[in-house]
């Protein structure tokens, strides 16, 4: 909604309305100012419209715009009900309802004039039915109609020849190249058939070529709309990054922002924009205007050879010389009045001319800014892809720079205990080489004085001597050592022992009681168990004789079973007759 009153309010300021309004003065208009806005716009649309609209009815005029609109197809947006409720908002100058009519008709204001000049000769009027049966107000309907579709084919022509660029020459050239061009191609094509008719299967061939082409036109085609899809992602991420740093901007802003600087920024923001759109811009486009009206009288001018530039130069000549002339005349006269003038529009000019290099630097500034927002933007994408951390901020990246700062000095304070180190390493390492060099030329001395002297080899005997010596100290000593550790650890072992036997012995006369109750626990477990075993064994004995008593006691009861049944049933058979 924002961008839709800036875009109002814009377009109103700009020719041919030149309202003078900003943002809140637009936002603060009455109903009936804003109907007069829109019905502004549409007069200058539609010559037909100047009316004061407090000299009209509301009825009236939500009747008149109804039907402008209606002619200018302007679709409110909703069904039948929004209809009703667009009525009587056009009616009472409701916001919601007046704000977007303005800013359709502010986009396309050239194109819906056209329209409107069109609607006046196409709109068709309808005639009763009734009427028509009248000869004369038929004819004069048809003729009507007539006219109207002549007027359409005219203005189609009339368009035609105004888009168009070419001239008749040019067109009658294009259309022999063309006729020759397709000439060509028939014989070709002629040529192509007859070649293909000589080999087998043509057909077939020429319908896979003809599927062969279609896929190349569709592969052709899909690579295009990848493409497009390509640019669309991108524009898409481009303007999803901007928004994304205008959002932190914004909240890095209302942050830490009062309201008086929030205020103080939008007021020089509002000034700095209005300098740009009354002052700037308008000259920048004028000269623009100036130099496209300039270029196009050069291109619509005939090829010019030498002779004509000649002549041009000489009038350029000529007329500067007549400036001068006319300067020193001016200056001749000599007028204090336009002495000062001349001043004040010398510094004004320098004032001007300042302030639009102010501005100019200001704008460069602002684009260099967006640009480096872009571009640390992408880098932060590309640190968070690259190791997915984020970007310090703010005092995050004081208090890391802080740290930075001190690793850095102690860094430095290493780095010159390191270099101080290395210097003196080389200086012993030199004195090093140096004794070497010495102490080579003292033994190659006393050599020469051995050999001489008729005993070679007694320094270096005297030395392997020391060495020994020395050796058999050395082992001497660790042999002693060893020895003392020996001994040492015996000590500490028998120290253990003596303490490990002093904790246990309480432990061990426990055990030896223990052991002695164990002992005559046993052998009363062995004597009850053989008492077990004997009377388990008796009971054993008695328990098979009384199984099989009781074993020849059911068979002596089955017995005695069958034999009563059986003298049962032979009582039973003597019984019945």
């Amino acid at each position: 909604m924002s961008d839709q009153i800036k875009f109002i309010v814009d377009s109103l300021n700009k020719e041919p309305f030149s309202k003078n309004y900003n943002l809140i003065t637009f936002d603060s208009l009455e109903p009936m100012q804003l109907l007069q806005v829109l019905n502004d716009v549409l007069a200058e649309i539609d010559p037909k419209q100047v009316v004061d609209i407090r000299e009209e009815m509301p009825e009236q005029t939500a009747k008149r715009m109804l039907s402008i609109l209606g002619i200018l197809k302007y679709k409110p947006p909703g069904n039948a009900t929004d209809m009703s409720t667009f009525r009587q908002g056009l009616v009472i100058g409701s916001k919601p309802v007046i704000y977007p009519v303005l800013h359709w008709l502010l986009q396309r204001i050239n194109e819906l004039k056209k329209r409107a000049y069109l609607a006046r000769f196409l709109i068709k009027l309808e005639v009763p039915s009734e009427f028509l049966q009248d000869e004369t107000v038929a004819d004069t309907n048809k003729q009507y109609e007539e006219l109207m579709e002549a007027f359409k084919t005219l203005h189609k022509e009339c368009e035609q020849l105004k888009t168009s660029g070419f001239s008749t020459a040019e067109i009658r050239r294009d259309i022999s190249a063309m006729e020759e061009e397709k000439d060509q191609l028939i014989k070709r094509v002629e040529r192509l058939k007859k070649r293909v008719e000589t080999v087998q299967n043509h057909q077939r061939m020429l319908k896979i070529a003809r599927q062969l082409r279609v896929e190349k036109e569709r592969e052709e085609f899909l690579a295009q709309q990848k493409q497009e899809q390509k640019n669309q992602l991108f524009h898409a991420v481009q303007r999803l990054q901007r928004v994304q740093n205008q959002l932190k901007s914004m909240r890095h802003a209302a942050a830490d922002a009062k309201p008086e600087s929030l205020m103080k920024r939008l007021e020089e923001e509002i000034k700095f924009n209005s300098y740009m759109v009354t002052e700037k811009f308008p000259k920048e486009l004028e000269n623009k205007k100036k130099e496209l009206h300039f270029l196009q009288k050069v291109v619509s001018e005939p090829a010019m050879g030498h002779s004509d530039l000649l002549e041009l130069e000489s009038k350029i000549n000529e007329m500067n010389t007549q400036i001068n002339q006319l300067i020193e005349k001016k200056m001749m006269r000599n007028e204090p009045i336009e002495g000062k003038l001349s001043l004040y529009r010398q510094q004004a000019s320098i004032i001007s001319r300042k302030k639009e290099a102010k501005a100019e630097e200001l704008q460069e500034a602002k684009e260099k800014l967006a640009n480096l927002e872009r571009e640390v933007s992408v880098k932060t994408n590309q640190t968070r892809e690259f190791d997915g951390t984020e970007v310090l901020k703010g005092d995050e990246f004081k208090r890391y720079v802080s740290k930075l700062r001190s690793k850095s000095t102690v860094f430095k304070k290493k780095h010159q205990i390191i270099a101080e180190f290395k210097a003196e390493f080389g200086l012993l390492q030199r004195t090093e080489e140096l004794l070497k060099q010495r102490h080579e030329n003292i033994q190659h001395q006393l050599q020469t004085i051995e050999e001489k002297k008729g005993i070679s080899g007694y320094s270096y005997t005297q030395e392997e001597l020391e060495r020994v010596s020395a050796l058999k100290s050395e082992i001497d000593e660790m042999k002693g050592q060893t020895l003392d550790d020996m001994s040492e650890m015996v000590k500490k072992l028998n120290s253990l022992v003596s303490e490990k036997k002093s904790a246990l012995a309480p432990v061990i006369k426990e055990l030896r009681q223990l052991r002695q109750k164990c002992q005559e626990l046993t052998q009363e477990c062995d004597e009850k168990k053989s008492q077990y075993d004997s009377c388990a064994a008796g009971l054993e004995s008695n328990r098979s004789k009384l199984e099989q008593e009781v074993r020849g006691l059911r068979e002596e009861c089955l017995q005695e079973e069958s034999r009563y049944h059986y003298t049962n049933c032979m009582i039973k058979k003597n019984i019945v007759p």
